[in-house]
Protein backbone atom coordinates (compact mmCIF):
# COMPACT_ATOMS: atom_id res chain seq x y z
CA UNK A 1 0.00 0.00 0.00
CA UNK A 2 1.14 3.43 -0.82
CA UNK A 3 1.95 5.99 1.45
CA UNK A 4 -0.25 8.98 2.34
CA UNK A 5 0.31 12.58 3.59
CA UNK A 6 -0.37 10.98 6.91
CA UNK A 7 1.56 8.06 6.66
CA UNK A 8 5.03 9.66 5.08
CA UNK A 9 7.50 11.16 6.86
CA UNK A 10 11.07 12.59 5.79
CA UNK A 11 12.03 13.26 9.41
CA UNK A 12 16.18 14.63 9.81
CA UNK A 13 16.84 12.62 12.75
CA UNK A 14 16.24 9.34 9.89
CA UNK A 15 18.81 11.27 7.49
CA UNK A 16 21.56 10.75 10.60
CA UNK A 17 22.93 7.54 8.51
CA UNK A 18 23.64 9.77 5.03
CA UNK A 19 24.99 12.30 7.61
CA UNK A 20 26.96 10.25 9.29
CA UNK A 21 28.69 8.79 6.21
CA UNK A 22 29.28 12.35 4.60
CA UNK A 23 30.84 13.96 7.34
CA UNK A 24 34.64 15.25 6.28
CA UNK A 25 36.26 12.49 8.78
CA UNK A 26 37.70 9.12 6.92
CA UNK A 27 35.78 6.47 7.61
CA UNK A 28 38.18 4.89 9.77
CA UNK A 29 38.17 7.61 12.63
CA UNK A 30 37.80 5.87 15.30
CA UNK A 31 34.25 7.09 17.94
CA UNK A 32 34.95 5.03 20.77
CA UNK A 33 37.29 2.61 22.09
CA UNK A 34 37.22 -0.34 24.97
CA UNK A 35 39.01 -2.86 26.39
CA UNK A 36 37.41 -5.55 23.14
CA UNK A 37 38.16 -2.87 20.22
CA UNK A 38 37.27 -0.20 18.63
CA UNK A 39 33.97 1.58 17.56
CA UNK A 40 34.78 3.30 14.01
CA UNK A 41 32.57 5.55 11.70
CA UNK A 42 32.06 3.16 9.41
CA UNK A 43 30.94 0.28 12.27
CA UNK A 44 28.28 3.12 12.88
CA UNK A 45 27.55 3.29 9.45
CA UNK A 46 27.00 -0.27 8.67
CA UNK A 47 25.44 -0.87 11.60
CA UNK A 48 22.65 1.99 11.09
CA UNK A 49 22.88 0.61 7.43
CA UNK A 50 21.73 -2.31 8.39
CA UNK A 51 19.35 -1.24 11.11
CA UNK A 52 17.17 1.77 9.44
CA UNK A 53 18.94 2.18 5.53
CA UNK A 54 15.86 1.01 3.63
CA UNK A 55 13.88 3.43 5.07
CA UNK A 56 16.34 6.25 5.26
CA UNK A 57 17.26 5.71 1.96
CA UNK A 58 13.69 5.58 0.72
CA UNK A 59 13.29 9.16 2.27
CA UNK A 60 16.48 10.70 0.70
CA UNK A 61 15.19 9.68 -2.50
CA UNK A 62 12.01 11.16 -1.98
CA UNK A 63 13.27 14.54 -0.95
CA UNK A 64 15.05 14.62 -3.91
CA UNK A 65 12.07 14.00 -5.86
CA UNK A 66 10.38 16.99 -4.18
CA UNK A 67 13.64 18.75 -4.65
CA UNK A 68 13.37 18.33 -8.37
CA UNK A 69 9.49 20.14 -8.77
CA UNK A 70 9.64 22.56 -6.01
CA UNK A 71 12.24 24.93 -4.94
CA UNK A 72 13.06 26.68 -1.79
CA UNK A 73 15.29 29.77 -1.77
CA UNK A 74 18.10 29.68 1.24
CA UNK A 75 15.93 33.40 2.31
CA UNK A 76 13.16 31.40 2.18
CA UNK A 77 14.79 28.02 4.52
CA UNK A 78 16.72 30.58 6.79
CA UNK A 79 13.34 32.67 7.69
CA UNK A 80 11.41 29.39 8.66
CA UNK A 81 14.43 28.13 10.30
CA UNK A 82 14.34 31.12 12.74
CA UNK A 83 11.14 31.43 13.32
CA UNK A 84 11.03 27.57 14.51
CA UNK A 85 13.85 28.01 16.58
CA UNK A 86 12.25 31.77 18.17
CA UNK A 87 9.13 29.36 19.11
CA UNK A 88 11.11 26.74 20.79
CA UNK A 89 12.97 29.95 22.92
CA UNK A 90 15.19 29.41 25.38
CA UNK A 91 14.21 25.69 25.12
CA UNK A 92 15.89 24.96 21.80
CA UNK A 93 18.94 23.26 22.90
CA UNK A 94 16.84 21.13 25.59
CA UNK A 95 13.91 20.07 22.31
CA UNK A 96 17.32 19.06 20.32
CA UNK A 97 18.64 17.07 23.17
CA UNK A 98 15.28 15.39 23.70
CA UNK A 99 14.66 14.31 20.15
CA UNK A 100 18.41 13.48 20.08
CA UNK A 101 19.75 15.39 17.15
CA UNK A 102 21.46 18.11 16.66
CA UNK A 103 20.87 21.71 14.81
CA UNK A 104 21.80 20.49 11.45
CA UNK A 105 19.64 17.36 11.61
CA UNK A 106 16.82 20.06 12.83
CA UNK A 107 17.28 22.21 9.97
CA UNK A 108 16.94 19.53 7.43
CA UNK A 109 14.15 18.00 9.13
CA UNK A 110 12.35 21.54 8.54
CA UNK A 111 13.23 22.15 4.98
CA UNK A 112 11.94 18.40 4.59
CA UNK A 113 8.84 19.88 6.07
CA UNK A 114 8.75 23.04 3.70
CA UNK A 115 8.86 20.58 0.86
CA UNK A 116 6.32 18.24 1.44
CA UNK A 117 3.95 21.63 2.25
CA UNK A 118 4.56 22.93 -1.41
CA UNK A 119 3.03 19.76 -2.44
CA UNK A 120 0.00 19.36 0.42
CA UNK A 121 -0.37 23.18 -1.03
CA UNK A 122 -0.52 22.08 -4.86
CA UNK A 123 -3.59 19.78 -3.77
CA UNK A 124 -7.30 20.61 -4.81
CA UNK A 125 -10.69 19.44 -3.76
CA UNK A 126 -13.05 18.48 -6.58
CA UNK A 127 -16.12 20.14 -5.07
CA UNK A 128 -18.13 17.79 -7.21
CA UNK A 129 -17.06 14.22 -6.28
CA UNK A 130 -17.32 15.98 -2.95
CA UNK A 131 -20.51 16.62 -3.20
CA UNK A 132 -21.35 13.00 -4.89
CA UNK A 133 -19.38 11.62 -1.69
CA UNK A 134 -21.48 13.47 0.82
CA UNK A 135 -24.57 11.79 -1.18
CA UNK A 136 -23.41 8.78 -0.89
CA UNK A 137 -22.42 9.12 2.69
CA UNK A 138 -25.73 9.03 3.37
CA UNK A 139 -27.00 5.83 1.89
CA UNK A 140 -26.03 1.70 2.72
CA UNK A 141 -26.41 -0.72 0.12
CA UNK A 142 -26.69 -4.32 0.38
CA UNK A 143 -25.23 -6.57 -2.55
CA UNK A 144 -24.15 -9.52 -3.56
CA UNK A 145 -21.74 -11.01 -6.29
CA UNK A 146 -20.27 -12.92 -8.83
CA UNK A 147 -16.27 -12.99 -8.57
CA UNK A 148 -14.72 -14.56 -11.93
CA UNK A 149 -10.97 -14.35 -13.79
CA UNK A 150 -12.37 -13.11 -17.39
CA UNK A 151 -14.95 -11.06 -18.92
CA UNK A 152 -16.15 -14.08 -21.13
CA UNK A 153 -16.55 -15.73 -18.55
CA UNK A 154 -18.47 -13.27 -16.49
CA UNK A 155 -20.48 -12.37 -19.88
CA UNK A 156 -21.77 -15.93 -19.90
CA UNK A 157 -22.47 -15.82 -16.58
CA UNK A 158 -24.33 -12.13 -17.56
CA UNK A 159 -26.27 -14.18 -19.97
CA UNK A 160 -27.76 -17.12 -17.92
CA UNK A 161 -28.88 -14.53 -15.31
CA UNK A 162 -30.68 -12.58 -18.22
CA UNK A 163 -32.43 -15.95 -19.19
CA UNK A 164 -33.22 -16.62 -15.32
CA UNK A 165 -30.96 -18.29 -13.66
CA UNK A 166 -30.49 -18.53 -9.98
CA UNK A 167 -27.64 -15.70 -8.82
CA UNK A 168 -27.18 -17.44 -5.66
CA UNK A 169 -26.74 -20.72 -7.80
CA UNK A 170 -24.44 -19.22 -9.89
CA UNK A 171 -22.47 -18.05 -7.64
CA UNK A 172 -22.26 -21.09 -6.13
CA UNK A 173 -21.32 -22.69 -9.44
CA UNK A 174 -19.37 -20.21 -10.97
CA UNK A 175 -17.63 -17.55 -8.42
CA UNK A 176 -13.66 -18.03 -7.50
CA UNK A 177 -13.88 -16.26 -4.22
CA UNK A 178 -14.20 -18.95 -1.84
CA UNK A 179 -16.60 -17.67 0.80
CA UNK A 180 -19.33 -17.54 -2.13
CA UNK A 181 -19.87 -21.19 -1.58
CA UNK A 182 -21.34 -20.49 1.70
CA UNK A 183 -22.36 -16.53 0.91
CA UNK A 184 -24.34 -16.98 -2.48
CA UNK A 185 -22.02 -14.09 -3.25
CA UNK A 186 -23.93 -11.62 -0.39
CA UNK A 187 -21.88 -9.14 0.68
CA UNK A 188 -24.10 -8.02 3.12
CA UNK A 189 -24.85 -4.18 3.62
CA UNK A 190 -21.83 -1.86 3.45
CA UNK A 191 -21.29 1.86 2.88
CA UNK A 192 -18.42 3.91 1.28
CA UNK A 193 -14.93 3.13 1.77
CA UNK A 194 -15.68 -0.76 2.34
CA UNK A 195 -14.84 -2.05 -1.04
CA UNK A 196 -12.29 -1.35 -4.30
CA UNK A 197 -13.20 1.99 -5.60
CA UNK A 198 -14.53 0.16 -9.01
CA UNK A 199 -16.96 -1.70 -7.05
CA UNK A 200 -18.43 1.07 -4.58
CA UNK A 201 -18.71 2.86 -8.20
CA UNK A 202 -20.58 0.54 -10.02
CA UNK A 203 -23.02 -1.13 -6.44
CA UNK A 204 -24.15 2.88 -6.34
CA UNK A 205 -24.74 3.18 -10.03
CA UNK A 206 -26.98 0.51 -10.24
CA UNK A 207 -30.98 0.33 -8.80
CA UNK A 208 -32.03 -2.14 -6.97
CA UNK A 209 -32.94 -5.18 -8.28
CA UNK A 210 -30.47 -4.11 -11.36
CA UNK A 211 -27.60 -6.15 -12.47
CA UNK A 212 -24.20 -4.50 -13.24
CA UNK A 213 -21.93 -5.46 -16.38
CA UNK A 214 -18.64 -7.13 -15.65
CA UNK A 215 -16.46 -4.98 -13.61
CA UNK A 216 -13.33 -4.99 -13.25
CA UNK A 217 -10.67 -4.94 -10.16
CA UNK A 218 -7.48 -6.48 -8.99
CA UNK A 219 -9.25 -9.28 -7.96
CA UNK A 220 -10.66 -10.15 -11.50
CA UNK A 221 -14.03 -9.57 -13.06
CA UNK A 222 -17.36 -8.66 -10.73
CA UNK A 223 -21.15 -9.30 -11.75
CA UNK A 224 -23.14 -7.24 -8.98
CA UNK A 225 -26.55 -7.12 -8.46
CA UNK A 226 -28.42 -4.48 -5.65
CA UNK A 227 -30.44 -6.01 -3.46
CA UNK A 228 -31.64 -3.05 -1.42
CA UNK A 229 -30.82 0.19 0.01
CA UNK A 230 -31.51 1.82 3.20
CA UNK A 231 -30.18 4.89 4.86
CA UNK A 232 -26.44 4.82 6.53
CA UNK A 233 -26.55 5.37 10.64
CA UNK A 234 -23.72 7.56 11.71
CA UNK A 235 -23.29 10.03 14.60
CA UNK A 236 -20.76 12.01 12.44
CA UNK A 237 -21.96 15.23 11.44
CA UNK A 238 -22.10 16.03 7.77
CA UNK A 239 -18.64 18.46 8.47
CA UNK A 240 -16.68 16.01 9.89
CA UNK A 241 -17.93 13.45 6.93
CA UNK A 242 -16.92 16.53 4.69
CA UNK A 243 -13.58 16.73 6.55
CA UNK A 244 -12.67 12.84 5.85
CA UNK A 245 -14.08 12.93 2.46
CA UNK A 246 -11.49 15.98 1.41
CA UNK A 247 -8.85 14.06 3.56
CA UNK A 248 -9.16 10.89 1.55
CA UNK A 249 -9.42 12.87 -2.31
CA UNK A 250 -6.35 14.81 -1.23
CA UNK A 251 -4.37 11.58 0.12
CA UNK A 252 -5.33 9.86 -3.49
CA UNK A 253 -4.01 13.12 -4.78
CA UNK A 254 -0.80 13.24 -2.81
CA UNK A 255 -0.06 9.61 -3.72
CA UNK A 256 -0.52 9.86 -7.50
CA UNK A 257 1.43 13.38 -7.65
CA UNK A 258 4.53 11.81 -5.27
CA UNK A 259 4.38 8.35 -8.38
CA UNK A 260 4.44 11.42 -10.85
CA UNK A 261 7.75 13.24 -9.23
CA UNK A 262 9.10 9.76 -8.47
CA UNK A 263 9.05 9.37 -12.20
CA UNK A 264 10.26 12.57 -13.33
CA UNK A 265 13.48 12.43 -10.82
CA UNK A 266 14.40 9.50 -13.05
CA UNK A 267 15.63 7.91 -10.38
CA UNK A 268 17.93 5.03 -11.05
CA UNK A 269 18.86 2.97 -8.33
CA UNK A 270 22.48 1.55 -8.17
CA UNK A 271 22.75 -0.44 -4.80
CA UNK A 272 20.87 -3.99 -5.19
CA UNK A 273 20.05 -3.72 -1.33
CA UNK A 274 17.89 -0.96 -2.00
CA UNK A 275 16.68 -1.78 -5.61
CA UNK A 276 13.17 -2.29 -4.42
CA UNK A 277 12.53 0.80 -1.67
CA UNK A 278 10.07 2.50 -4.20
CA UNK A 279 7.73 -0.19 -5.34
CA UNK A 280 5.13 1.17 -3.07
CA UNK A 281 5.05 3.80 -4.96
CA UNK A 282 5.27 2.85 -8.38
CA UNK A 283 2.48 0.17 -8.58
CA UNK A 284 3.05 -2.28 -11.51
CA UNK A 285 6.83 -1.22 -12.87
CA UNK A 286 9.95 -2.43 -12.08
CA UNK A 287 12.38 0.50 -10.95
CA UNK A 288 15.36 0.47 -12.10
Amino acid sequence: MKKTVLAMTMAASVLALAACNNEKATDDEVFATTKSGTITKEDLYEEMKGAIGATVFENLLLQQALENEYKISDKELKDEIKKQKEGYGENFELFLQSKGINERFFENQVKAEMLQGKLIESLTVDEEELAKGLERAKTEVHARHILVEDEKKAQEIIKKLNEGGDFEALAKEFSTEPIAQQTGGDLGWFGPGKMLQEFEDATYALKVGEISEPVKTSYGYHIIELLETRPAETDKTEEEIKAELENLQKGAQFEAKLEELIKAADIDIKADEFKHVLDMYLPNKENK
